[in-house]
Parts: structure tokens; sequence; C-alpha cells
């Protein structure tokens, strides 16, 4: 077998610990998690210990942050971190929901990635996220389904309930998010889909609110 350089194993190394410390929910393995997620954060105020909920979002948080890194997707693949992003989709912690679409926004620049995230029918609930009141989730969400468009899978990235939120992010007081909105909106949609969001638009009052 190919040997792996002493560096690649202790990154590989380090994420198996991230991945099984988020993985560990019984109360005995609260002060190790804790432990782990002070150590690996970028926050250095705290000085109580961390709840539960927020050492999980620290150890999220930093799984997140490795996957800017293109040299960490094959480690990140391996480690199953995709389904774990994916899972955390429907939690109910809207700091969880915006690391997981931060990581997957990240990963999906992938080509493998990419795939991965289409064959695991991750557009759907990474589209349900459009209805978040956090900017943050709803910028990632946008930028995602930009990267995850393709001839196959443009039916349900672009769908009329997607588009016609567009139509309304392009209106938002955000420029990050109205500016996103509108290059989906022309790079990724057809004048007819849009002509018809639009016309969906002004007889309907219910749609994804806009986020807070």
């Amino acid at each position: 077998p190919v040997r792996r350089p002493a560096m690649e194993l202790g990154r590989l190394e380090y994420l198996q610990a991230l991945v099984t410390e988020f993985q560990v929910t019984d109360s005995t393995g609260n002060k190790r998690r804790c432990s782990l997620a002070r150590s690996v954060s970028s926050v250095s105020s705290h000085t109580r210990p961390f709840s539960l909920a927020e050492a999980k979002e620290q150890v999220l948080a930093n799984l997140a942050n490795f996957a800017y890194d293109p040299s960490n997707y094959e480690y990140l693949r391996q480690l199953q971190v995709l389904d774990l992003f994916l899972d955390m989709l429907t939690e109910d912690s809207e700091s969880l929901v915006e690391f997981a679409m931060g990581g997957l926004c990240n990963l999906c620049l992938d080509k493998t990635n990419k795939e991965y995230i289409l064959e695991a029918n991750g557009v759907e609930p990474i589209i349900n996220c459009l209805s978040s009141s956090n900017e943050e989730t709803v910028v990632s969400v946008v930028t995602t389904l930009m990267f995850l468009t393709t001839p196959r899978s443009r039916a349900q990235t672009t769908a009329l309930p997607v588009v016609e939120c567009m139509l309304r992010f392009s209106l938002s007081a955000n420029t990050r998010l109205s500016n996103l909105a509108s290059i989906f909106l022309q790079d990724y949609c057809s004048p007819p889909q849009v002509e018809e969001a639009r016309n969906l638009s002004r007889h309907t009052a219910v749609g994804i609110p806009l986020p807070k």
C-alpha cells in the first residue's frame, strides 16, 4: 500500500477525531468533546464550560472550515462528512444548519463532491434551507445551487418555487444576496421560467420568506 506522509496522516487523524467528537452524544462524552471544541475553536473568549449544543456547533464549524481546502476533500469524503453536513440541514439549530450549509458550499466546487451530493438526493434539503432566516445560510444555499446545476439537475435546482424565491431575493436589502439571486436568474434560468415565476408572484403572497 502507498504510505501517506506523516503530515497527511496527522490531518486525517485530526479530522477523524473531529467527526468522532461530533458523533458522540452521550453525556459522559461531554467533557472530552468540549475540550476538543475549545482547542480547535478560533474563539478564545469562553471562560465557562461549553454546553453540549455549543460544542457541537464549534466542531461542525471547524469541519466546515476544513472544507475550504481541496487537499482535505478526499479525507472528508472518506469520513462521510458530506453525509454529516446533509443530515444537519434538518436540525432546529440555525447555527448547525449555517455551518453545514457553508461546508457543502465549499465542497461542491469539486466535481466528485458535486456528483456525490446530487446522487445522495441532497438538492431537496438544500432548497428547503432557502426558508432560513439566517442570511449567511441563504447566501450559501444560492451559491451551492449554482454549483449543483447540471443538465441533469437543472429541473430541480431551477424549479418554479426556487425561481420565485430568487426573484424576491433579488430585491433584498442585502447586496450580496440580491446580486447572487440576480446572477442565478440571469445565468441559470430561462426567460420563460423567470416570467412564469413573476406571474405567479403577482397572484400569490405565499412563498419562501426573505431572511431577516
